[in-house]
């Protein structure tokens, strides 16, 4: 009993961490945090997530729910802490697919452009925000410019 409390304590003790804003990463000289899952007196790999002396994810590697490597996603920053690049592996760390993130002048998500391990454009992201900074919708385009699905954004005020 005693063991499984601290077990469930640890667990959710990572779950915090991973949800950690940066600033408190950085504050307590955090370089990654790892997560894993007991099932069945089985400890499993579920993710690992590393970051930079500025508290910002550089990488995050996804296992499957037995344990096994899943993807491993390197995300590339600007001097701002945005992220423009992200590169995903597959679990033999092959490059599945690269998306390179451009921003508005504001700061704000501009648009993705997601290509393949063959640097081949696969779809295009583009994001519209309102006139108070708040993003409205995001629409998926294919390589030729076509609309393939547009998700919208509504938000609710007090």
């Amino acid at each position: 009993m005693q063991r499984t409390l601290i077990l469930a304590g640890f667990f959710c003790f990572c779950g915090v961490l991973s949800a950690q804003s940066k600033k408190l990463i950085k504050k307590h000289g955090i370089s990654s945090v790892t997560i894993t899952e007991t099932t069945g007196g089985k400890t499993l790999m579920d993710e690992k997530t590393s970051y930079d002396a500025k508290g910002e994810e550089i990488e995050k590697v996804e296992y499957t729910k037995e344990g096994i490597l899943k993807k491993t996603i390197k995300s590339k920053l600007n001097n701002l802490g945005d992220v423009i690049e992200e590169e995903e592996y597959d679990d033999k760390n092959n490059l599945k697919q690269k998306t390179l993130i451009k921003y508005n002048a504001l700061g704000d998500k501009k648009e993705e452009l997601v290509y393949d391990a063959n640097k081949k454009l696969i779809k295009k992201h583009v994001y519209v925000y309102d006139n108070k900074g708040l993003k409205t919708e995001r629409k998926t385009l294919d390589p030729a410019g076509k609309l393939i699905s547009t998700k919208k954004y509504a938000y609710t005020f007090q």
